[in-house]
C-alpha cells in the first residue's frame, strides 16, 4: 500500500501558502509562448487579456467576473511546455512595501503510462484578497 508516489504528491512549495489565493481560470492552449507573471489591478487590464488569447478562439473565453476594490488577479502565463506541469504559487518573503512569490512548475501525475507528451501553452489566473504592495515573482524549474 506504501509507494514513492504519495511522498512526491506530499511535497510542499518552497515558500509559504498565499491566503485567499483562488484559481478562478485556467487553459492550457493560448497564443502567449513566452512565461510571464503579472499582476492585475483593474478590469481594463484583465479584459485586453481575454481580447488579445480570444484572438485565436472561437468562441473566446468569457473573461472572470473579479471585484478589484477587494482582489487582485495574479496571471502565469507558462509559455511553451510539453508534458503536464502545474504552477504552484507561494509567498517567499513579505516587506511592508513588497510581497516576493515564488513560483514553481511540478509535475501532475497521471495514472497509467503515458509516453506521448503534448506541447501546450497554459495560463492560470489566480485571484488573491488586495494588497497595496509591490509584487514580485521568482521563477523555479525542477
Amino acid at each position: 500500500m506504501l509507494s514513492c508516489k504519495a511522498q512526491k504528491e506530499g511535497r510542499s512549495p518552497v515558500g509559504e501558502e498565499i491566503e485567499g489565493m483562488v484559481l478562478i481560470d485556467h487553459h492550457n492552449f493560448i497564443n502567449i509562448d513566452a512565461f510571464e507573471a503579472q499582476v492585475i489591478r483593474d478590469a481594463k487590464s484583465l479584459r485586453k487579456f481575454y481580447v488579445e488569447i480570444n484572438k485565436t478562439r472561437k468562441p473566446g473565453l468569457p473573461v472572470p467576473v473579479v471585484d478589484f476594490s477587494q482582489e487582485l488577479v495574479i496571471l502565469v502565463c507558462l509559455g511553451e511546455q510539453k508534458g503536464d506541469k502545474a504552477p504552484v504559487l507561494s509567498k517567499l518573503k513579505e516587506t511592508d512595501e513588497e510581497i516576493s512569490m515564488v513560483l514553481e512548475l511540478v509535475e501532475v501525475e497521471k495514472d497509467g503510462d503515458m509516453t506521448v507528451q503534448a506541447i501546450n501553452f497554459p495560463f492560470y489566473l489566480y485571484k488573491m484578497p488586495l494588497v497595496d504592495k509591490t509584487i514580485t515573482f521568482q521563477r523555479i524549474d525542477h
